[in-house]
């Protein structure tokens, strides 16, 4: 994980979450960039969506991960971008899942729904699992 730039985006009600995900990252030595936004105050999450899927989708960071205060939000903006797929996910068993059958490359926690220890989980399985590829490479394709 130290080899690789992640992304990193919220709106307000992602704010806290995101960055205690970011403590974590500096503790950890994992190199990452903040989309924003940064403070409480009232944003619109597409900026901060568009700003994090522009980076991934040009290869300035090999994975995402956005946050709001669902996750559902911010899943709908990343994933209209034509190289992005982004996975919302509650528990790691779904960013294990999401990695291995889907090849996701976006990470979306729930910023009002979860603690950081799950948050910091889910990370840490997003980012270790490996797309299996096989079926699933056609299935993604057709995507």
């Amino acid at each position: 994980m130290k080899d690789i730039l992640i992304g990193i985006a919220s709106d307000h009600a992602g704010f806290d979450l995101k960055q205690g995900v970011i403590g974590w990252m500096e503790e950890e030595g994992i190199p990452y960039k903040d989309f924003g936004t940064y403070s409480t105050e009232q944003v619109d999450y597409p900026d901060y969506g568009h700003a994090l899927a522009n980076a991934v989708e040009d290869g300035t960071c090999q994975f995402g991960i956005g946050i709001c205060g669902s996750g559902i939000g911010i899943s709908i903006v990343l994933n209209k971008h034509q190289k992005i797929r982004a996975a919302l996910c509650h528990r790691p068993e779904f960013a294990k899942l999401s990695r291995m059958h889907n090849d996701a490359n976006v990470l979306v926690l729930p910023g009002r729904f979860i603690t950081i220890e799950e948050a910091i989980c889910s990370i840490n399985v997003f980012l270790s699992t490996e797309f299996e590829g096989g079926r699933h490479t056609e299935r993604i394709r057709k995507i």
